[in-house]
């Protein structure tokens, strides 16, 4: 009875900011990305690529709030939050003359209707991984989750509602074998040949070659999504490729700085600041500097949920790691030493060291790196706060803490 409640109390809040904003999705091209990784990536490309065509963009993602020049960073710890503010972001959006909407779609959202009277033209599906499975209570559940996102293209007014999807991924055909008329599937064939490694990617896609910054084999899934959708869009060949071209960086994302470039009283290593929080991303980001040595720090992402990965990513640490250092990240109510302790226990012969204190754990690692390696922070990226009991949230942001740690001790 009280799941049914919560149920009916979210419905009518997603309806009511639906009907009190006037359906502002159907005033847009809106663009929902959804899936496990990547989300963020991909929808800053598809940004990015939008605005070669001197379109007014608005952005809903982890990382930031965009309408048109204007852009905010997300602080609410929530990539679609509560009570309405989609729709009221969208009519803002709408007021502001933009044309597109890309919004980042989570399962959580989904649980909780946030993804309902938003009528989509396209929906991407980038892949999915385990996640959230205590919250939703399985996996079959989580992935339903993601399946009810999609379903909405059905109910998309939207003349040519389109669904973008990876056809490599485990469970793209359920994906395809929902009701949607039109369908486009990208794969990682499309980009051959390509090369990829540390300093970005060399590939090829509609006879073009083409080079991104963005590292690692996992970045060309993200950029095939996002050239795919803008392909969609009619952007032209050129424009994608140059906007590709061009991209930098996503905050927090593969994100990289060389200590010597702070303070050259270092050694000459470079620093990772990315938000893996998957055993898949862990490994992702680890494969891509696996020629050089590395030391890395993490900390088992959130407390009181997926305990199951936290032994998978201690393991896989030790396999791609010389040292790791387990630090604090996000452990809400649950002991943080716990946390730490369920990741030692994946921990296979290499060294390792706790350090709570997340600032003096990357400072270890920094005292501790020489000529050549990689220190790897993984699990914050840009979250903005250390979330402690009962809601406590301790202000953070890991490159600015590295380059603090850099620039100060040496």
């Amino acid at each position: 009875m009280l799941r049914q409640l919560r149920a009916a109390y979210h419905y009518l809040w997603a309806l009511g900011g639906a009907l009190y904003y006037r359906f502002p999705a159907r005033a847009l091209t809106v663009i929902g990305v959804t899936g496990t990784k990547g989300k963020t990536t991909t929808i800053e490309l598809i940004n990015a690529i939008l605005e070669t065509k001197r379109q007014s963009t608005a952005i809903a993602s982890t990382l930031r709030f965009k309408i048109g020049d204007r852009a905010e960073p997300n602080l609410l710890k929530m990539t679609m939050p509560g009570h309405a503010f989609l729709q009221r972001f969208l009519r803002q959006a709408v007021t502001a003359g933009c044309r597109y909407a890309i919004i980042e779609m989570t399962s959580e959202g989904a649980r909780q209707f946030r993804h309902r009277f938003i009528d989509l033209d396209v929906l991407i599906f980038t892949n999915l991984a385990p996640e959230h499975i205590e919250s939703h209570g399985s996996y079959e559940k989580y992935l339903e989750a993601k399946l009810s996102i999609a379903r909405e293209l059905i109910r998309s007014r939207k003349p040519a509602p389109t669904l973008i999807v990876n056809g490599d991924d485990r469970v793209a055909d359920r994906f395809l074998a929902l009701p949607i008329s039109r369908v486009i599937v990208y794969r990682r064939r499309d980009a051959s040949p390509y090369v990829a490694d540390e300093a970005g990617i060399n590939f090829t896609w509609r006879g073009k070659r083409i080079h991104t910054r963005l590292p690692g084999l996992f970045n060309l899934m993200n950029v095939l999504a996002a050239v795919t959708g803008a392909d969609h869009f009619g952007v032209s060949r050129t424009n994608i490729r140059r906007a590709v071209e061009e991209f930098a960086l996503v905050r927090g994302r593969m994100e990289r700085l060389e200590a010597r470039d702070i303070n050259p009283q270092w050694p000459n290593f470079s620093v990772i600041v990315d938000y893996a929080h998957t055993p898949d991303s862990l490994r992702e980001v680890y494969q891509t500097f696996g020629g050089r040595p590395t030391i890395g720090v993490f900390g088992g992402t959130g407390g009181g949920r997926d305990v199951w990965k936290r032994p998978v990513m201690g393991t896989i640490a030790s396999e791609h790691c010389r040292l790791i250092i387990l630090t604090n990240e996000d452990p809400y109510d649950e002991k943080p030493e716990a946390i730490v302790n369920d990741i030692v226990r994946g921990i296979k012969r290499t060294p390792y060291q706790i350090v709570m204190d997340r600032r003096l754990a990357i400072r270890e690692a920094f005292v501790e790196a020489k000529d050549g390696e990689m220190v790897i922070l993984t699990g914050k990226g840009t979250d903005p706060f250390i979330m402690g009991p009962r809601g406590a949230r301790t202000p953070w942001d890991d490159m600015t803490v590295v380059r603090e740690e850099l620039t100060h001790h040496a």
